[in-house]
């Protein structure tokens, strides 16, 4: 199976989220992200991207900035392919699966 390069995107702010107190900030779980998947599948691209919903965002991510704020998720938000996949705090078991879906293999 060929592998679709995929890009992770962490919606959320710099601040935590008031329900989210003895969670990581949503910028900590995207480093957090980035540590893990890369130990998981080392020499497979993949990008994460931080979005911060409460400054500008750009155009592509409006949709789950506004859809958070106006549903008032628990962030962080992760999406992967268009597709919320974690709110809150994410799983890494369900990103995994998702990765493998998508045809990354893991080397541990």
């Amino acid at each position: 199976m060929d592998r679709k390069q995929i890009t992770i995107k962490v919606f959320g702010g710099e601040q935590k989220c008031a329900s989210c107190v003895n969670l990581p900030s949503s910028k900590e779980t995207a480093e957090w992200l980035q540590a893990a998947i890369s130990r998981k599948y080392p020499d497979q691209l993949f990008t994460i991207e931080f979005i911060d919903i409460f400054s500008t965002v750009e155009a592509e991510n409006q949709k789950f900035a506004h859809q958070i704020v106006e549903e008032d998720l628990f962030y962080p938000v992760v999406v992967i392919n268009d597709e919320i996949v974690a709110e809150g705090n994410p799983r890494l078991k369900d990103i995994y699966a998702i990765m493998e879906l998508n045809g990354y293999k893991d080397v541990g």
